[in-house]
């Protein structure tokens, strides 16, 4: 706008309800607004709804900065106090978020669209419309991502919103500052000694792993941990893979082609009992909070599966949501009590965010060799860049102050998500609320009586996008479902609960 003969506050004579008359300018470039057009005594209220449409219809995406309230005010010709009121609005319901020097930025994800039109980038897949009505496939994982819902209460996400920006600018610009030409030629398929000594200290600190910088493999995730674990020990002649039941979809689809037989789990963790049972020579744990259950390996359970190691089994430990942990205290990794029996594999994916593909993988000696061949095999070693901004997050300080102030969010997300279940499923188990991102809830017929997979559907119809429990299971189970709490503010968490709370009760 043309500022040249004064500001408005100069110029105009405020209304009772906030809106200065004289002099104001009839509307805004900030989508074509018009203060006029809102009722009187609820101009905050009004520009609330209006920026919440705008981000329903796409005009603005996540990511989008909004104007600084003092600006929008004056181009509005409205006190301040009013777009202050609509922002504080629009944080609560979990539309944007405040990013101090960086502003207010949209976080919520629009609405589903219309049929026959298409979500995602040019080139994503289609929303399948018998995502749970047909059994998971390889893809189940791209199609529930890209299906559109208003409330995404899948698991295994955290607050991506809470991505510290800053730091990781910051620790970009010393890393670039520092490098020399020929840091940016091809490495060590290994990953850079900076990042693994970082992993190294921080294992040691944070999971009590007693590891040297040569012992750590970087890897993008664990899903590429898993992978390479699977060519070298198929390689080595073991055909199976125990897994926990009920266990993880995604773990079972990545130890393809091996073997998968279930053991079950209970509230002390996997029974090495029936682990000894399937004659399997390797098994795979969640040990630190099992998915999706969230139990904890207890301490006889340990000692036993130990014992199972040293008879010549292998553990292969995904250290899932080890650090996020809200009502008890860390328990050590199977690695730190039995390193040559245990492979271990951790990343930042729930800890900063999963588009970054870090993780490392700590093995025995007998297998460390052909790893770091297959990592080189399969692309030559991670992007150098991205390690080492990580290294210098761990060393500064600014990750263990990052994890500090995400499990404060996740907590209060989680306990307000215990209480809409306790409100609006009052019939259901909950299982796995003492740390995670997730919870699992178990239906009896009471609370709800027929598939999981049924369910699931009714509530994405119904603007809600869960798991069903039965994707994780191998063997008959209780219906249940499978909810992540991280991503969503409270109060778009209730309404999803209070969705499913209707739903159950239809049925």
């Amino acid at each position: 706008m043309n500022r040249s003969n004064g500001s408005p506050s100069s110029r105009s004579i405020t209304r009772d309800d906030g809106v200065r008359t004289a002099g104001a300018p009839a509307t805004s470039d900030f989508l074509q607004l018009d203060p006029r057009d809102a009722p009187r005594g609820g101009l905050g209220e009004w520009l609330a709804r209006e920026i919440r449409g705008a981000i329903a219809d796409g005009r603005l995406t996540t990511g989008s900065k909004l104007p600084a309230t003092r600006a929008l005010a004056d181009e509005l010709g409205v006190s301040r106090g009013v777009v202050t009121e609509a922002y504080r609005r629009l944080t609560e319901d979990g539309h944007v978020a405040g990013r101090g020097r960086g502003g207010t930025v949209v976080v919520a994800a629009p609405p589903p669209r219309p049929a026959g039109r298409r979500d995602g980038p040019p080139g994503a897949p289609a929303p399948r419309a018998d995502l749970f009505t047909t059994p998971p496939d390889l893809g189940i994982f791209d199609a529930i991502r890209t299906t559109p819902a208003r409330i995404d209460l899948s698991p295994g996400l955290p607050d991506l919103s809470a991505f510290p920006r800053a730091a990781w600018l910051r620790a970009e610009r010393s890393v670039l500052a520092a490098l020399t030409p020929s840091d940016f030629g091809y490495g060590d398929p290994r990953g850079t000694p900076a990042l693994r000594t970082a992993v190294a200290r921080w294992l040691s600190l944070n999971r009590g792993i007693v590891a040297d910088p040569d012992d750590v493999l970087i890897v993008n995730g664990t899903a590429q941990a898993l992978r390479l674990l699977v060519d070298v020990l198929h390689a080595e002649g073991i055909s199976e893979i125990a897994v926990e039941e009920p266990g993880s979809l995604g773990v079972r689809q990545h130890l393809r082609p091996l073997g998968t037989p279930p053991v079950p789990v209970d509230a002390h963790g996997v029974r090495v009992d029936a682990l000894r049972a399937t004659g399997a020579p390797a098994v795979l744990l969640t040990p630190a909070h099992q998915f999706p259950t969230g139990v904890v390996l207890g301490g006889e359970r340990r000692r036993e599966l130990m014992d199972w190691a040293r008879g010549g089994g292998l553990v292969i430990e995904d250290d899932y949501d080890a650090e996020h942990r809200y009502d008890r205290p860390a328990v050590p990794a199977l690695r730190a009590l039995l390193p040559e029996h245990v492979c271990y594999a951790g990343s930042v994916s729930k800890l900063l965010a999963p588009a970054l593909r870090l993780g490392w993988l700590l093995a025995p000696a007998a297998y460390r060799a052909a790893l770091v061949d297959a990592k080189r095999l399969t692309d030559l070693g991670n992007a150098a860049l991205p390690q080492l901004v990580l290294a210098h997050l761990m060393e500064s300080g600014d990750l263990e102050r990052h994890l500090r102030l995400i499990r404060k969010h996740h907590r209060r997300r989680r306990d307000a998500m215990i209480e809409a279940i306790r409100t609006h499923l009052p019939g259901a188990v909950v299982h796995g609320a003492a740390a995670g991102l997730h919870l699992t809830i178990t239906l009896d017929g009471d609370a709800y009586d027929g598939p999981d997979t049924a369910l699931a559907t009714a509530a994405l119809a119904h603007g809600v996008k869960t798991h069903p429990l039965s994707w994780h299971t191998q063997l008959p189970h209780a219906p249940g479902l499978v909810l992540g709490y991280a991503a969503n503010h409270p109060t778009r968490i209730a309404e999803g609960v209070a969705v499913l709370g209707r739903l159950a009760r239809r049925a």
